[in-house]
């Protein structure tokens, strides 16, 4: 199956202006997630889609490949729609969707997301989970958590601390979603055909268009972790794990 990967990258984020360009260790945060994604053994290619020139010079700089879209897409996802359309992509099966602003991707994180679509022909969607071993992120806004089926597909997205546990000595795992998507590619256009959905305008969550127009989201659990860089709290925390990491 040919996968193209396409990282939505916006300059204008509304809680980190600027973000993609941060300087993490020497590199702007987008050339790392670009270095990540780029070492996937699953995608046939990368490319950047983002809203602002800078970031594009910035790209080509290290030798990337990005497109300009417009300012006005309200997602990642239409935004990578959009550079679709302009990428001779007849021959891709998959779209991959890598979040801009997750410095930390794995290579193997875009291979598990991949992987159940090879024996899975009416699988439209898949995304990632991680179990959350930290209170603090149970509790933030800014970590998006997902609840699942016994079948792996999720149930519901949202950035409260969900399930609620009414009786405290039941063992429930809670789980964070990675936002890394996978779409067979007619279903990528005709998602971001849907008008935004109630729940995803409350909660500010693409991947609820989905669940509300019926469509299941499978959601793989993997066993790494990821941080996205919302805040530059956040931008903080990933130049500290960055720096301890041995380049050798």
């Amino acid at each position: 199956m040919r996968a193209l990967g396409i990282i939505p990258a916006r300059y204008h984020s509304t809680r980190f202006i600027g973000k993609a360009l941060a300087n993490i260790c020497g590199k702007p945060m987008i050339e790392h997630v670009y270095e990540g994604a780029l070492k996937s053994k699953s995608l046939t290619s990368v490319t950047v889609a983002t809203d602002d020139k800078r970031i594009v010079r910035k790209v080509e700089e290290f030798g990337g490949r990005a497109i300009l879209t417009s300012s006005h897409h309200k997602s990642g996802t239409d935004r990578i729609a959009e550079a679709l359309i302009k990428l001779d992509a007849d021959d891709t099966d998959l779209i991959v969707n890598i979040q801009g602003d997750q410095p930390l991707v794995e290579p193997e994180m875009i291979d598990e997301a991949i992987r159940p679509f090879v024996n899975a022909p009416s699988l439209m969607m898949a995304t990632l989970s991680c179990r959350i071993k930290d209170n603090d992120e149970l509790r933030n806004p800014n970590v998006v958590k997902v609840v699942i089926d016994k079948d792996g597909f999720a149930l519901y997205f949202s950035r409260s601390p969900i399930p609620y546990v009414r009786v405290q000595d039941d063992p429930i795992c809670f789980y964070k979603h990675i936002g890394i998507y996978v779409y067979r590619k007619d279903f990528l256009l005709k998602f971001t055909r849907m008008p935004q959905s109630i729940l995803e305008k409350a909660e500010m969550l693409e991947q609820l268009r989905a669940l509300e127009n019926g469509y299941k989201v499978m959601v793989v659990e993997t066993g790494f972790d990821s941080i996205e860089v919302d805040t530059p709290e956040d931008l903080e925390k990933v130049k500290s794990i960055i720096s301890r990491q041995d380049p050798f």
